[in-house]
Formats: C-alpha cells, sequence, structure tokens
C-alpha cells in the first residue's frame, strides 16, 4: 500500500511539473490587461476656468519579457499601448468625449521571486517606465465648441510598482496575475482656432491589472 502511494504521488508531481526559474532562465508571457486610470486632472487654462477631462479606462493585450540574473532576481521588460478617451467634466460636460489618444508605455522592473523553486511562485518590482503618447486628436464635438484644435500630449517619464504571481500548469507553461501601479505624468497643449492656446496637467497614474499565461525557456 506504502509502495502503491509513493508511486502515484512520483507520477503525480511528475504530470503536473515545475516549471521554477532561476539564474539565466527566460520567461515569456501574455496577458489582458484593463488599464484604468487613478488622474487627477487640472482646468483647461487659461480659457477654460471649471472645465476639465477624465481619462477612460481601456482593455488591451500585454507581452512581457522577463530574464532571471539570479535565482531570486529578474529584469521584466513590459510592453503594451492602449488607446484613451478623454471625457469633458466640469464646466465643459456637455461636450460628451473631445478628444483620445494612443499611450505606449514600456516598463522596466526589477522583480525579487519569493520561492522561485516552487509550484506557487509570488514576486514584486519596481522599475521605471517612459510613457509615449502618440496619434493624439479632437473630437467633432470640440470641433464645433472652439474651432479646428490640434493637440499635443507631452511624454513623461516615472517610477512603476509590481506585484503578481505565476502558478505551474506543467514543466513549461504557468498562468499568472499580475498588478501594477506606474506614475505617468503629462502635460496636454490644446491650440484652437477660436479658443486660443490652452494648457492642461494630467497625472494619468494608472493601475494595471491583468491576467494571462507564460512560457520558460
Amino acid at each position: 500500500m506504502i509502495r502503491t502511494i509513493l508511486l502515484g504521488a512520483v507520477a503525480s508531481t511528475a504530470f503536473i511539473g515545475v516549471a521554477y526559474a532561476g539564474e539565466g532562465d527566460f520567461l515569456v508571457r501574455a496577458r489582458a490587461i484593463i488599464v484604468a486610470p487613478t488622474e487627477d486632472t487640472s482646468d483647461i487654462l487659461p480659457a477654460f476656468e471649471g472645465g476639465s477631462v477624465e481619462v477612460e479606462n481601456a482593455v488591451v493585450p500585454e507581452l512581457d519579457f522577463t530574464y532571471f540574473v539570479k535565482d531570486q532576481w529578474a529584469l521584466e521588460l513590459i510592453l503594451a499601448t492602449s488607446p484613451h478617451d478623454l471625457e469633458a467634466t466640469g464646466t465643459l460636460e456637455g461636450l460628451g468625449k473631445v478628444a483620445d489618444t494612443w499611450v505606449l508605455p514600456p516598463t522596466l522592473t526589477l522583480q525579487y521571486h519569493f520561492r522561485p523553486d516552487a509550484t506557487v511562485r509570488p514576486y514584486a518590482g519596481i522599475g521605471l517606465n517612459y510613457t509615449i503618447f502618440y496619434d493624439e486628436s479632437a473630437t467633432a464635438s470640440l470641433e464645433d465648441a472652439v474651432g479646428n484644435t490640434d493637440i499635443e500630449v507631452d511624454d513623461s517619464f516615472g517610477v512603476a510598482f509590481q506585484a503578481g504571481v505565476d502558478v505551474d500548469i506543467n514543466e513549461t507553461w504557468f498562468v499568472n496575475a499580475d498588478v501594477k501601479y506606474i506614475q505617468i505624468d503629462t502635460e496636454a497643449t490644446l491650440r484652437s482656432s477660436a479658443g486660443g492656446t490652452n494648457e492642461i496637467e494630467i497625472d494619468l497614474d494608472p493601475i494595471v491589472a491583468g491576467i494571462g499565461i507564460g512560457r520558460r525557456f
């Protein structure tokens, strides 16, 4: 009986496998993420005191690459881009959606893996991101109100914090859950034919939460 139980345990372990990572290993993960800004925005000044914008959430795919420099220390490069609508608030609320932009915030984090040789492997990380804004555009609603409008959003540097967990499927594949807080502070300039030049400070500071699958190489 004992021999049967031991053989069964060994067989079960072999079937489940351990996709643990250590020094020199390379992981690739694909996630579905929600980018949820916790934004704090100024008024659009000087022409629209009391008017501001709210940045909407986005759901997009994310890809990341992780390299273990030591058994418990790894570097992760996070790549994703997300579209965001800007909804008017305050005295401009009646305009609805006034602009949209794409955000590309490549982020590099240094991770500490608490149990790199276990089936369930939590980790935490801290790093830097460089955020690029592109394809900014005004909506017809805004241009009907203030004339033709060009929008420019400044790129930014910021810190990033991360926590997550990998859980084995087998020796090669694992599932992943991850959450990040990314500091993104920027300034947008609106140049309108009727409204002149106006600026707004936007602290996006999104929480990025995702779940996905990964592979160990």
